[in-house]
């Protein structure tokens, strides 16, 4: 039995379909009934055949809650730990921390318990040391707790930390590091957001780098990497660096709308963050951008994914391609 957390999410219903297709027993966490919906569309990109997704057994449950957890670690042997809480929002902190970490030393705890033959966790590059502008950040980067890390990277981080306890009690681990994954399924958050933004005439760029990859790619290097004899590695999965210039100009010609036209300067962005915070603290709302969101729209991140490239002999899809596909299904929701 295989059991995927996060299974609603981008990179589980992603997962779950690629998975349902080897025709494997398949365990999946969900906490809500709506977000079940999610997935069925993410199936629908791939086949109109209802099976696949009838096949998985769905368990509701949070992987805060240890009760609610235990009876799905039933009979398992794998465990895709796919579930997180992603955020900039400084408010969010302390949930991120209550996810991210203590859900995932809940994780790590009932796998050991469980005895399963592999925990592959779904970390991100966030999680990496910080990159030095100039050179090209790989799996040997050390993480500087002494730098002004973001919560998101620090809560991401300390799910690395629990997950490699696993593998000190005798539990093969795999840890992947996706740059910004793009796919289709939410348009309301992550990567999604991007094309729904775009869509609807967003007007501002900036130039900073970072890595992109599809979600494609993310899991089917997952499957690969949990079905071998690899254990106890880290891999950085980025297909390309790119400016988030390009990609979004990228978006707006996969849509077929207008691109962005205004390019805003690092000290914009950081007057704005500002005004933002400002705005937040007087009304309660989220911010419209946070002082993390800023920084790393200007900052210059390469990565290298030749760990996975040379020992999987992996091909990543093009990331123009990828973009293509993804207006495509956006196009298709949208006009649904």
């Amino acid at each position: 039995m295989i059991l995927v957390t996060g299974g609603t999410g981008l990179v589980g219903s992603h997962l779950l379909f690629h998975l349902s297709e080897k025709e494997v027993k398949i365990r999946a966490i969900y906490r809500t009934k709506s977000s079940l919906e999610r997935v069925q569309k993410v199936f629908n990109y791939y086949t109109n055949d209802s099976k696949y997704f009838d096949a998985i057994q769905w368990m509701q449950a949070d992987i805060t809650d240890v009760p609610s957890m235990i009876p799905a670690f039933k009979n398992v042997d794998i465990v895709y730990h796919c579930a997180a809480f992603i955020s900039f929002n400084p408010k969010d902190y302390r949930e991120m921390r209550k996810v991210n970490i203590h859900g995932s030393a809940i994780i790590t705890n009932l796998a050991i318990d469980a005895k399963v033959k592999k925990l592959c966790y779904v970390s991100s590059i966030a999680a990496i040391g910080d990159p030095i502008e100039g050179e090209i950040t790989n799996e040997n980067c050390e993480w500087n707790k002494q730098a002004d890390n973001s919560g998101y990277a620090i809560t991401k981080y300390g799910g690395e930390i629990e997950t490699w306890r696993a593998s000190q009690e005798g539990i093969p681990v795999i840890i992947v590091n996706p740059g910004v994954i793009l796919g289709g399924g939410n348009w309301e958050s992550g990567s999604g957001k991007l094309f729904t933004q775009v869509y609807k005439g967003f007007k501002y760029y900036t130039e900073g780098v970072t890595g992109f990859v599809s979600v494609k790619d993310v899991v089917k290097t997952m499957i690969s990497l949990t079905e071998s004899d690899i254990q106890n590695e880290r891999f950085i999965l980025v297909s390309e660096n790119l400016t988030f210039k390009d990609v979004l100009f990228q978006i707006a010609d996969s849509l077929g709308t207008k691109r962005p036209t205004i390019h805003i300067k690092p000290w914009q962005t950081s007057l704005i963050w500002r005004i933002s915070s400002l705005i937040s603290l007087l009304t309660g709302r989220a911010p419209r951008l946070s002082k993390y969101s800023a920084r790393s729209s200007h900052t210059i991140s390469n990565y290298s994914s030749e760990k996975i490239k040379e020992l999987l002999a992996f091909k990543f899809e093009n990331i123009h391609t990828v973009i293509e596909e993804v207006g495509n299904q956006f196009k298709g929701d949208y006009q649904s």
